[in-house]
C-alpha cells in the first residue's frame, strides 16, 4: 500500500514533537511543512523535508495528499480553506478554532469533505478499549464520567523549555480563544462522548484565574449530563505541578468501574483497570501500550483518505462547540 503523505501547516512543538513521529509510526510519510518561522523551517529542513512559508503555496506543489493543522487557534481556518479548495483532506488542531465565529466559516468552508477535529484522545488504544468494554456491558448501564487532566504552564513557559523561547500563544486570550479549558477540556468532553456513545446535552462551567499572572483562565470545572442521564465531570487546569498525580479517566456504570491512569495526554501507554461492582476485584484492561494516541490519530485518518471507515465528523464537532462555547461564554461573565 503506498504511503499517505503527509503536509503540516505549523511545525510548532506538538506537531515536530508528537504529530510528525505519530505519522511515521502509523506508516505515512511527512513531506513538507509550511511555517514562515526560521526555526520551524530551520529544524524542518534538518530532518529532510520540504519547507514553505504558507500553506496554499505548499499545496500547490502537489506533493501532499493530507494535510495536519497545527497552528496557532485563531489561524486555523486559512490553512483549512487553501486546503478544501485544493482538495486535500485536513485534520485539523483542536479546538476547530478560536472562536465560534471561525468554527462555523471552517465548517461551511469543509461542507460534506473529509475533515477531521485532531481529538487525539478519541484515539489513544486504551480509551478504545474502555470504549469497547462499555459497548459489550462490563460496567453495565454508565453512571458516570469523570476526568482529571492538568499540567503545569506558567507565564514563562516556552515550548523549547528555555527562557524566552517561542511565544506561549496559548496563555493569548486573541490567539487561543480562552485558556486552560479551551486547550484540554474539550479533549475530555469529545472522548466522554466517544465512551458514552451519546453526546453531552448540557453543560456548566466554572473558571479560574488562581495561580498565573495571564489574561486567560489557569483551571476549570465542567459538570455536564447526556439526554440519556448520565452525568459528566472534568477538572482541567494550568496550575497542577507535573510530578502530582495528574491524569485519571473514570467510567463509573451500575456492575463496575473503568479507571484509566495517566492515558489522558500526549504519549502512550498508561494503564486501564476493571472493577467489579458486586466482587470488588480487579482486572486490568488489555490495548496497545506502544502506541501513541497521535499515532493512532495518524492511521485512522490515512485510512479515511483511502475510503476506510471512520468516526471523524465536523458536524459532531461543531456541535460539541457550540455547546462548549455558550458554556464557556457564561462562565467567563463570572471569573
Amino acid at each position: 500500500m503506498v504511503s499517505v503523505r503527509w503536509g503540516i501547516a505549523g511545525f510548532g512543538w506538538v506537531a515536530r514533537d508528537y504529530m510528525a513521529p505519530g505519522i511515521e509510526a502509523a506508516g505515512g510519510t511527512l513531506v513538507a511543512i509550511a511555517d514562515p518561522s526560521p526555526l520551524a523551517q530551520a529544524s524542518a529542513g534538518s530532518a529532510g523535508l520540504l519547507t514553505f512559508d504558507d500553506t496554499t503555496t505548499m499545496l500547490a506543489d502537489g506533493g501532499v495528499d493530507c494535510l495536519y493543522v497545527a497552528t496557532p487557534n485563531h489561524r486555523h481556518a486559512d490553512p483549512v480553506r487553501a486546503a478544501m479548495a485544493a482538495g486535500v483532506p485536513v485534520l485539523c488542531e483542536k479546538p476547530i478554532a478560536a472562536t465560534l465565529a471561525d468554527a462555523e466559516a471552517i465548517g461551511a468552508a469543509v461542507g460534506d469533505r473529509l475533515y477531521g477535529t485532531a481529538f487525539d484522545q478519541r484515539h489513544h488504544p486504551a480509551h478504545r478499549a474502555m470504549a469497547a468494554a462499555i459497548r459489550d456491558g462490563a460496567i453495565g448501564r454508565p453512571i458516570a464520567v469523570r476526568i482529571v487532566y492538568a499540567c503545569w504552564v506558567d507565564p514563562a513557559w516556552s515550548p523549547d523549555g528555555s527562557e524566552g523561547g517561542a511565544c506561549n500563544w496559548r496563555a493569548d486570550p486573541a490567539a487561543a480563544g480562552g485558556g486552560a479549558v479551551i486547550d484540554l477540556a474539550l479533549h475530555g468532553l469529545d472522548l466522554a462522548e466517544l465512551l458514552l456513545g451519546e453526546p453531552l446535552a448540557r453543560l456548566h462551567i466554572d473558571l479560574q484565574r488562581r495561580i498565573h499572572d495571564y489574561p486567560v483562565d489557569d483551571g476549570g470545572i465542567l459538570s455536564g449530563r447526556t439526554g440519556g442521564g448520565i452525568l459528566f465531570q472534568s477538572h482541567v487546569a494550568y496550575n497542577c505541578a507535573e510530578v502530582l498525580p495528574r491524569r485519571r479517566l473514570e467510567v463509573l456504570g451500575e456492575h463496575g468501574l473503568l479507571v484509566a491512569t495517566d492515558t489522558m495526554g500526549q504519549t502512550a501507554g498508561g494503564t486501564v483497570t476493571l472493577s467489579c461492582g458486586r466482587t470488588g476485584a480487579e482486572s486490568a484492561l488489555a490495548f496497545d501500550a506502544a502506541m501513541s494516541p497521535f499515532a493512532a490519530q495518524a492511521a485512522a485518518f490515512a485510512a479515511a483518505t483511502r475510503g476506510g471507515p471512520h468516526d471523524f465528523s465536523i458536524d459532531r464537532d461543531l456541535s460539541l462547540m457550540r455547546l462548549f462555547d455558550a458554556a464557556y461564554a457564561r462562565a467567563l461573565s463570572c471569573l
